[in-house]
């Protein structure tokens, strides 16, 4: 035997091999069978290519990673892994070759490659390094800093905290430990689910790797070799959520043109040479595009360049800068820089590309991870998305800690841009990273202000760790068959701050005050069915759109003219929407007279009430990267704020993009008394018997059975 390919009820591969190299082989080929499509655009993603066969809709993504320098740093970080650690290196080059030996039979699956006209391309070794990058650069949420800035310039300081809300979440998890303590088999149970962009296919692959050296289960990134996020041994399991450190920075560089190229200010005032070359982007049915790569000793220059923004927006970032350095463009420079000031740019600097690790050296310990004390060696290795671990072990052995690179510098730098040709904003070495412990026997993880805190400027509502910790406390002793209650719980706290101002109207309508009447009388859950929930979120949609609307935040409302990729996190009605409860909340807001805005929001929701239940607007919308197939998508219980978090935008749409990208209950005390799913399916492959069949479940909050006994399953095929 070198490898063989199995399957179970659910098409979800269960794979066996003689050894770490030949699984990671029959790893790759079988993603690739699976989900060739998925694998390929990501790769391009990764490249900066996409654009060649999607069109013109991804020349801003291509344009930002090919500025970012994903494709260089993916190359860096391999060739240092290749250095540091031989082994590892070598099993991702067994993954890649999997994946090149199935792409051709994988793309000749599916209909997508004909419709693009895309043939299969050849991944290189360090391909997955560049898809991990892609998938998480925009992770950390650099550009909320952008958004910070604008708050500040035009509100003021104080203005940040009301908007703190993270704004357009584009990542978060639920997660949670109950020690053996409170359990009915005196095993740990870890369960939750990781809240990101629902796509199709689904960005967590199921899959079951063994081999003699270990037996895992687990939810991987289709791309990448091995179970980095979800995982269970038989003896140890863990999980993560994103614990919204910062770590990535933005720097405000001056930038020069002279006859033998650029050259940027640095804090000593000396001119030094920038890196700089010029790529072409084809772009599918038009003429290609040349973009400028430009690289500081900051970092790759996402924004602007020598002349400054390409609509001339110099003034925002001028008008940006704070209080003693604005007018210094026209002043000239400090330290004696007598030379007139040219425009600003900003550039990004990000842990991978400055240490050439991207924490790929943690993946294989993973695997053979056997107890606590070894998930915790492994992910000491991790490096980015900073995120909080959870893991236990049969044994009675528990971990809950932060992993991650976090650099050290000055607090001005987790704000906003930073000028780059000031002294101060240097990284200065690396955090180290906070551990914590159980409470009476739990701990909740939801991305909320807790063991992370030190490492953060933003963090998301205490809610659903607030309502899981609750419901965990509801009871003494708990089930591995009890938790997908919890994952679907539907209360939304979050909605007390419009009821309270609900409460404090008079003399309405008699259409509204009915209005009025049922909102205060609902129960507070946003099931698909309620009709208080549609009411809720009508009334909560017109109030986000008056706030957003007054002359208070006109300001705000046009973003700088910032590469398109990095525009949602600017977006006014979305920060409105996800910061209602404290712009509600807050003492004073600018003299807007909120009371006001809830009525005449329930009087205009009162001229047309909607119709059924929360969820005939509430429905999932997955995203694609082609959007030609219509699919008549479920209606969805949640809202950002539950604990069954389906994010809609209040204020602009109900539809749901975001949501639980799979769900998993890993149980200590017997593997297979756990269950996990994921929303769609185990393939990526349209029309496919296993492309959508979990999906039924997914809305109703059912998990499919994890099953390791190979005798139970249907072989495929050797590899």
């Amino acid at each position: 035997m070198t490898g063989e390919i199995f399957r179970d009820a659910w098409g979800i591969p269960h794979l066996r091999a003689d050894g770490a190299s030949e699984l990671a082989r029959a790893q790759g080929r079988v993603t690739a069978l699976d989900r060739a499509w998925q694998l390929e655009v990501e790769r391009h993603r990764a490249r900066g290519t996409s654009a060649s066969f999607l069109g013109a809709e991804a020349l801003p993504w291509d344009r930002f990673v090919r500025r970012a320098r994903l494709d260089d740093t993916a190359r860096r970080c391999f060739a240092e892994l290749e250095r540091r650690d031989p082994e590892t290196a070598g099993w991702v080059r067994a993954y890649v070759d999997g994946v090149n030996e199935g792409l051709d039979e994988g793309a000749r699956r599916t209909t997508e490659f004909a419709k693009t006209g895309l043939a299969p391309g050849r991944w290189e070794p360090w391909t997955p390094l560049g898809v991990w990058l892609g998938i998480h650069i925009l992770f950390a949420g650099f550009p909320a800093k952008l958004w910070r800035e604008q708050v500040v310039r035009h509100l003021g300081a104080d203005a940040v905290g009301l908007f703190a809300a993270d704004g357009p979440g584009t990542s978060g998890s639920n997660g949670w430990l109950v020690s053996g303590e409170r359990t009915v088999t005196g095993h740990a149970i870890i369960a939750g689910d990781p809240h990101r962009f629902i796509e199709d296919p689904g960005v967590y692959q199921q899959i079951h790797l063994s081999c003699p050296e270990f037996d895992v289960i687990g939810l991987a990134v289709p791309g990448i070799p091995g179970i980095a996020h979800f995982g269970h041994t038989g003896t140890v399991a863990w999980a993560i959520t994103n614990a919204m450190a910062d770590y990535q920075d933005l720097y405000r560089e001056r930038l020069r043109r002279t006859g033998a190229g650029i050259e940027a200010l640095d804090p000593d005032g000396v001119w030094r040479r920038a890196v700089r070359h010029t790529e072409v982007v084809q772009v599918a049915g038009e003429d290609p595009v040349e973009i400028e790569v430009i690289e500081t000793a900051r970092g790759p220059v996402v924004i602007g360049g020598p002349e400054g923004l390409p609509d001339g927006s110099q003034e925002h970032l001028e008008e940006g800068l704070p209080e003693g350095l604005q007018g210094e463009v026209q002043e000239g420079f400090p330290s004696g820089v007598s030379d007139d000031a040219p425009p600003l740019a900003m550039a990004l600097r990000y842990p991978p590309r400055v240490t050439g690790d991207l924490g790929f050296g943690a993946l294989l310990p993973l695997l053979r991870a056997r107890r606590v004390a070894d998930v915790d060696r492994a992910v000491d290795l991790w490096a980015e998305p900073v995120n909080v671990v959870q893991a236990a072990d049969t044994e009675g052995g528990l971990l809950h800690r932060v992993a991650g690179k976090v650099p050290v510098r000055s607090a001005a730098n987790g704000i906003g841009p930073v000028p780059a040709w000031e002294p101060g904003h240097d990284w200065e070495g690396w955090h180290e990273t906070p551990r914590g412990g159980l409470t009476d026997g739990v701990a909740a993880m939801a991305n909320q202000r807790g063991l992370a805190a030190p490492l953060g400027v933003e963090f998301a509502a205490p809610h659903r760790a607030d309502r899981i910790t609750a419901l965990l406390g509801e009871k003494e002793r708990w089930s591995a068959a009890d938790m997908p209650a919890i994952h679907m719980d539907t209360r939304l706290a979050s909605a007390e701050a419009l009821l309270d101002l609900l409460r404090t109207l008079d003399t309405l309508g008699p259409d509204a005050e009915r209005i009025r009447r049922a909102l205060l009388d609902w129960d507070r859950r946003m099931d698909a069915d309620s009709e208080g929930a549609a009411l809720y979120a009508a009334v909560r949609g017109a109030v986000v759109r008056r706030l957003a609307a007054h002359p208070a935040f006109a300001a705000l409302a046009a973003a700088p003219a910032y590469p398109e990729v990095l525009l949602p996190w600017l977006a006014l009605l979305p920060r409105v929407g996800f910061a209602l409860e404290h712009l509600l909340r807050a003492e004073e807001l600018y003299g807007i007279d909120r009371a006001e805005a809830v009525r005449e929001a329930v009087e205009e929701v009162a001229a047309e009430p909607p119709s059924g239940g929360w969820g005939d607007t509430h429905r999932l919308a997955p995203w694609r990267a082609l959007t030609d197939t219509a699919y008549d998508e479920p209606r969805l219980s949640g809202d950002h704020d539950c604990v069954l978090c389906t994010s809609a935008v209040p204020g602009l749409t109900d539809l749901a993009a975001r949501g639980p990208a799979a769900r998993y209950v890993w149980d200590l005390a017997d593997r297979e008394a756990g269950s996990w799913l994921v929303p769609l399916g185990a393939w990526g492959i349209p029309g496919s018997p296993h492309h959508r069949d979990q999906l039924p479940l997914w809305v109703r909050g059912d998990l499919v059975p994890v099953v390791t006994d190979f005798t139970e399953f249907e072989k495929e095929s050797d590899v």
